[in-house]
């Protein structure tokens, strides 16, 4: 195993490890400043961060706003005390040791205010700034307001050359490194262009290749290329590190982390890490984002993929010409609906199972569900918290009009209360648990025999070894 050199970034020479951001209370302050103190870079995620009461208990994200721009606004206030609060405690565990970062996404809802909000009262206690889920142009111009590093997520190189060209080429000094994940194998949500095959991954050799060429020609030779998404054993990298085509080369571990003493996820949890076989985590496009997105099969998710699986075309009148003459009666009127003549027994057949809700979509279909199944989506949609910019769930999007002007889609689902579920203590089979592909690991990996659960000190020193 070659030697893993320290590495500048964010200002100070620290381990080329990095643990990667995971949303809704998963990275904390507490895992940030312990993956610090070991020498790495901690990440605190600030996507609805966990806030604390005076008596140190978590305070829970309840909504009381009866309009959504109401809740928007509670959302975002939610953000910012969480997020300066995760701060202190990042600041307080990692003793000066390591750097502290802060992920955002940009697709979530108020990430520019929340961003604001946070560094205004809590930016000495933060070094670097991570960004991803979109094509997050502003986030080099809010960190340089703020004197701090920033470092973009992206899965390719063409994605980075059109950031560099509309804004980060302003600001080229402060950009700390570039992250790239891999849309096939990291968990969360997942880049993956529309020309790409979900069912094919690709070596990330050659794309991160790419990346460095176009980072060459922008004159960032020196600049840290961080490899997220399907790393595992750095002994499996070694014809990455030194290498000279690649330049410099960092590591980001985002499953890993989770299966440590600090992590903040529920035993139970951890004991499904423990359990998993290969195959278990699921890429799958259920994500109101409209990205694809990783996360560990369960119920919740079979439910989905059963849901989206009685679907068919549909016409609020007969189309003679694209064939949609078959009647359909739905609802307690019976006002019927056309499909074409080989859906209509499938659909009759979902009917007879009990299934007799016709739900619309944005893509002039019908996904069929229960009645009780109907009104929970409808509610649910109802009680959005406005968590994204756009939601294809709820419809909302962040923008004068409060809507992305298509019609909910029941096919999704709220990820603010399937990460909640996950993140404090609820039904693991009704909650969305996001983990990158080689989550099977933690079962075959002799470091966590017999159960073994690491602290994140031991989780680095072994990191470090090789394994």
């Amino acid at each position: 195993m070659k030697a893993l050199n320290a590495m500048n970034m964010s200002g100070k020479d620290v381990l080329p490890l990095i643990e990667g951001g995971k949303g809704v209370a998963v990275s904390t302050g507490l895992t940030a400043g312990a993956w610090a103190k070991a020498g790495g870079i901690g990440t605190i995620s600030c996507t609805n961060a966990d806030s604390f009461d005076a008596d140190g208990r978590v305070i829970p994200q309840i909504y009381h706003g009866k309009t959504r721009s109401e809740r928007f606004e509670e959302l975002k206030a939610y953000a910012i005390e969480g997020g300066v609060e995760q701060a202190r405690v990042a600041h307080e565990t990692a003793g000066g040791e390591g750097r502290i970062h802060i992920n955002v996404l940009w697709e979530a809802g108020g990430t520019i205010p929340i961003l604001h909000g946070i560094m205004e009262r809590a930016g000495e206690l933060i070094n670097g700034i991570t960004c991803g889920a979109g094509m997050p142009y502003k986030v080099a111009e809010i960190a340089a307001q703020y004197g701090k590093h920033y470092y973009p997520i992206v899965s390719s190189g063409r994605a980075f050359n059109a950031l560099w060209k509309r804004s980060y080429k302003n600001h080229a000094d402060l950009l700390g490194g570039v992250v790239y994940e891999d849309p096939w194998r990291a968990g969360g949500h997942n880049g993956l262009s529309n020309s790409e095959n979900p069912d094919e991954p690709q070596d990330p050799m050659p794309r991160v290749l790419e990346l460095r060429q176009v980072m060459n020609t922008c004159g960032l030779e020196a600049t840290p290329i961080v490899m997220a998404g399907g790393v595992w054993f750095l002994r499996d990298w070694q014809d990455w590190i030194d290498n000279p085509e690649l330049g410099p080369i960092a590591f980001q571990y985002g499953t890993r982390p989770l299966l440590t003493q600090e992590s903040p996820i529920a035993a139970a949890w951890k004991q499904r890490l423990l359990a998993l076989k290969e195959g278990d985590v699921m890429l799958n496009r259920f994500s109101p984002t409209g990205f694809y997105s990783s996360a560990i099969k369960n119920p919740f998710l079979e439910a989905l993929e059963a849901r989206s699986a009685r679907q068919v075309d549909y016409r609020a009148k007969a189309d003679a010409d694209d064939g949609f003459t078959a009647e359909l009666p739905l609802g307690p009127r019976g006002r019927p609906v056309f499909l074409r003549p080989d859906d209509l027994p499938r659909a009759q057949g979902w009917i007879a199972q009990g299934f007799t809700e016709g739900m619309k979509t944005p893509d002039s279909t019908l996904v069929f569900e229960t009645p009780e199944k109907a009104q929970q989506i409808v509610q649910s949609q109802g009680e959005c918290m406005c968590c994204l910019s756009q939601c294809r769930f709820s419809n909302w999007a962040d923008n004068a009009e409060g809507t992305n002007g298509k019609r909910a889609d029941p096919r999704s689902f709220c990820i603010q209360k399937a990460l909640q579920r996950a993140a404090h203590g609820g039904d693991l089979d009704q909650s969305l648990m996001f983990a990158g592909h080689n989550a099977y690991m933690f079962g075959r990996d002799p470091f966590y025999a017999n159960g073994f659960i690491p602290t994140v000190k031991q989780l680095v020193d072994r990191i470090v070894s090789g394994d």
